[in-house]
């Protein structure tokens, strides 16, 4: 089932995810699942939780689609959707720091590497925290933007002070 594969490349949510991740199994529990091969879709319904390696998601509902050229893209909604995973270590980092987010719905794009978070958007690196209504994340060029929401105005963000380097 190629589409089912498809989840290998579009659940790898953050950028700089730790790499062993990747070689890792993928674990997919929920409580329904339907999968249509002419379309290229899986649908996973129903306290959907995805496992492999350091990353987890949770989620009401995932759907996973491949277009004919092998692209993947996805969709997870919740009350919220959240994300966890151990990110590779960036210099002067001795070992990954954990990032983590939740949002109504998240939106995976595989051909444009880019991660987009909708509705109440949170994501918190290593005590660096960003919230809006809308967060994009450019995987090519580890670039990201956030949006208020309506009638917020502004945008909310922590940033924790990194030690000196030595």
């Amino acid at each position: 089932m190629k589409v089912l594969s498809a989840l290998l490349v579009a659940v790898a949510l953050p950028a700089a995810a730790e790499q062993a991740d990747s070689t890792k199994p993928i674990e997919i529990e929920a409580n329904k699942m339907s999968a249509d091969d002419a379309r290229r879709t899986n649908v996973f319904e129903g306290n959907v939780i995805v496992n492999r390696g350091t990353m987890n998601i949770r989620a009401d509902r995932i759907v996973v689609r491949q277009d004919k050229e092998g692209n993947q893209y996805a969709t997870a909604t919740g009350n919220p959707v959240r994300f966890k995973q151990r990110q590779d270590p960036k210099p002067p980092e001795k070992e990954g720091v954990w990032m983590e987010g939740e949002a109504k719905r998240i939106e995976l794009d595989d051909k444009a590497q880019k991660v987009e978070l909708f509705e109440s958007a949170r994501v918190n690196r290593g005590g660096d925290e960003v919230a809006g209504d809308y967060i994009l994340v450019d995987q090519k060029s580890d670039f990201f933007t956030v949006t208020p929401g309506k009638g917020q105005g502004r945008v909310r963000a922590t940033i924790q002070p990194k030690p000196p380097a030595k």
